[in-house]
């Protein structure tokens, strides 16, 4: 009992590699499931934080470095620009077709 408790009170990688593990396949389930353009921004931004954890653990309890930590903030930028981006795209979807479901909006404009 005592060893849980020494387990789950002093996080390791094996603890960062499941949680970015559940967050990885909660992104790939929005990205595939949902048809609001939102919802799916919102899984692929899950998969990227995935990804940063992942960098992040793996720089501090592999090779004591920081180019995970490095490599997280390029990622984190990435997703700001994209989320920008992204965001601008849906409002104009919107603002055309008059919703952001993403299986209505199959046909551009001329």
């Amino acid at each position: 009992m005592q060893e849980l408790i020494n387990f789950l009170q002093h996080p390791g990688l094996v603890h960062f590699l499941i949680l970015s593990g559940l967050m990885f396949s909660f992104g790939i389930f929005a990205v595939l499931t949902r048809r609001n353009a939102i919802m799916v921004l919102m899984g692929i931004e899950l998969i990227l934080n995935a990804a940063n954890i992942n960098f992040v653990a793996f720089s501090r309890y592999v090779t004591t470095s920081l180019d995970g930590h490095v490599v997280a903030i390029f990622v984190i930028i990435l997703a700001a620009a994209e989320a920008a981006i992204m965001l601008a795209i849906v409002l104009n979807i919107y603002q055309n077709f008059n919703t952001v479901n993403v299986d209505e909006i199959n046909q551009l404009k001329d």
